[in-house]
């Protein structure tokens, strides 16, 4: 059977989960009156409740005979390791660009990448049937972009198709008819080669490992592309380090293969195909899965460093272990390590105390979705502000520089240039984005940007779109003003009442509401000026038998701001924490004591 392995890129909500979907339903998998569910690759939860695409996923169709295993991958720069790391399965690439926004931040990231490899790409335009869409523009900005990227003559000269993947139709020509998908399968099966790797029986077994995951049943497995050679299960084969040392020999003990949604396991496993196999207890990510007799690895691209670190450490607030079943240290570090074995953007580091690790990835996002991953299984934590990682070149300090894409309604736009230029950004380029839209593109220190989503959001009204992506490493630029207002925190423990609340609502907004559990050191709510304040939620109104001549007044509150994991991480500043719980977020100071903050505060100084 004729092969075609292929990857889907593009921006975020670009459509590519939903293109995938159609091609799944018009390829046959589903029978006729199945049900389907949308975005059918967004299997995990956290998935599924943002709309996002985290982890890079596999599936595959057949049309007319041969089979194309498809790759879906995700949109946010933060999860970029996973596009880098399955580009090396596949031989082609459909890249998806939106008609009304053309190519955006992240799809210059991955195309770049894609290009870097020799991939000669298929550009779908797609959404060509909005109002807004200009399908032309689109295209030529593409190719621009190709250009810009030192994309060879072969790359350059791609081929297109205009597309809506929500209708689930895809055509050469902009007025064609609109029917199905037809002619985005056909040219896959001309475009694309078929893998270059060596079909013949006598070849031994060679396979790079590119994604780990975990089976309750199966226990460990390994996907990657079949490079040469052939395996069936029960099979002796060895893994070995990029370094070609010896990790261990394994029977493999299961091979699956990716058809449709699910997977099935297979009696042999061929070259070209991509497949899952089992049996492992300590190979993983970038190994090489081979024949006894092989002695050189596969060679792995090596991927982007980390730009930016959280420490992830115990919750030793006086709340502590009321929620949550997993709160030692040690249970946080197999789970940290875990994460890192399969994660390839992440690396863990411990601290000398052994209390907490610090853990470096690309972005605030990528960490939330950790975080989150982790309070559902029941970890408690507390986290630190994320702290920009520096690198020394030439002995110079350097930074790293993201660009950042903003599109954003005209009338904002003067806010948004001054905060950019407060977080010491650098105006790329300014232009008209639509009616009355403007698009600009800065280059910012990731510092700068650590906190400044929700900041964003209020200044343009919630109306903007920020994208940002790793752009280079430049030299230190300075100090960066950081929060300007100080916050309000408990100095007793105990259950909030709506008498001290209603006191205390001149000094500031609150982020906790009546009869919740607060403790000495707690941070309750952001104080009006710039200084931390400590007042006591807890004192009641004093009751007497002696009958008053005025009425008592309404206790009147405002509702309190709630803040969500990423916005509690990204407003605290170096001397707090977010205390996470499986039920609760909660903001804390560094140090509960008063004393030994002021202590702190005087020999920082």
């Amino acid at each position: 059977m004729e092969l075609r392995n292929i990857a889907i890129i593009a921006h975020v909500d670009h459509g590519k989960t939903t293109l995938v979907d159609e091609m799944l339903k018009q390829s046959g998998v589903y029978r006729e009156g199945q049900a389907s569910v949308e975005r059918a690759m967004d299997s995990n939860d956290i998935e599924r409740e943002r709309g996002i695409t985290i982890l890079a996923k596999c599936t595959s169709v057949e049309w007319q005979g041969a089979r194309i295993n498809i790759v879906d991958t995700p949109g946010h720069a933060d999860f970029g390791g996973e596009v880098e790391r399955i580009l090396s399965m596949v031989d082609g690439v459909v890249l998806l660009v939106d008609a009304a926004e053309g190519p955006m931040p992240q799809t210059k990231f991955v195309t770049a990448k894609a290009l870097a490899l020799g991939l000669r790409p298929i550009v779908v335009l797609n959404k060509v049937d909005k109002s807004d869409a200009e399908p032309d523009r689109a295209l030529n900005e593409c190719f621009d972009l190709f250009a810009n990227l030192g994309a060879d003559d072969d790359q350059l000269d791609f081929p297109h198709l205009y597309a809506s993947g929500r209708s689930g139709w895809a055509d050469a020509e902009l007025d064609g008819p609109r029917k199905d998908l037809t002619d985005l399968f056909n040219l896959i099966m001309k475009h694309v080669p078929a893998p270059s790797v060596q079909t013949d029986t006598e070849t031994p077994f060679r396979m790079l490992a590119t994604t780990l995951g975990r089976d309750n049943f199966l226990g460990r497995f390994l996907t990657g592309r079949v490079e040469s050679g052939r395996l069936k299960p029960g099979q002796m084969i060895k893994a070995i380090g990029r370094d070609g040392k010896l990790i261990e020999s394994f029977r493999a003990t299961k091979i699956l293969a990716f058809r449709g949604l699910g997977q099935t396991p297979v009696d042999e496993a061929v070259a070209g195909d991509i497949v899952a196999i089992a049996g492992m207890t300590k190979a993983t990510v970038a190994d090489t899965l081979c024949d006894l007799v092989v002695t050189e690895a596969i060679q792995s691209k090596p991927i982007d460093p980390p730009t930016i670190s959280v420490n992830f450490g115990i919750n030793d607030s006086p709340l502590a272990g009321r929620d949550g079943d997993k709160v030692q240290s040690r249970v946080i570090r197999d789970r940290l390590m875990r994460e890192a074995e399969g994660n390839v953007a992440i690396k863990i580091e411990d601290t000398p105390g052994g209390e907490s690790f610090i853990v470096s990835g690309r972005g605030e996002l990528q960490m939330g979705v950790l975080i989150e991953n982790m309070r559902r299984e029941g970890f408690e934590l507390s986290i630190s502000r994320p702290q920009v990682l520096f690198r020394e070149i030439d002995g110079v300090r350097n930074e790293p520089i993201e660009e950042v894409t903003i599109d954003v309604d005209d009338e904002y736009t003067g806010a948004v240039i001054e905060k950019l230029t407060q977080r010491k950004g650098d105006l790329a380029e300014m232009k008209p984005g639509g009616v009355g839209k403007t698009r600009i593109i800065a280059h910012v220190p990731s510092r700068g940007l650590i906190g400044y989503h929700g900041e964003f959001l209020t200044d343009t009204r919630g109306t903007g779109v920020l994208n940002r992506v790793f752009h280079e490493w430049a030299p230190y630029k300075g100090q960066i003003q950081g929060r300007r207002q100080g916050v309000l925190i408990s100095m007793e423990d105990g259950v909030t009442v709506a008498y001290a609340l209603w006191n205390l609502q001149d000094r500031g907004r609150f982020f906790i509401g009546v009869q919740e559990q607060v403790y000495q050191g707690m941070i309750i709510g952001e104080h009006n000026r710039p200084n931390d304040l400590e007042v006591n939620p807890l004192k009641g109104k004093k009751l007497t038998n002696m009958r008053a001549s005025g009425k008592d007044e309404a206790v009147v509150l405002t509702t309190p701001s709630r803040f969500s994991l990423e916005e509690a991480i990204a407003y605290i500043d170096n001397d707090e924490l977010v205390e996470v719980t499986p039920r609760h977020v909660r903001l804390r100071k560094r140090h509960l004591d008063s004393i030994e903050r002021k202590r702190q505060a005087k020999s920082a100084d």
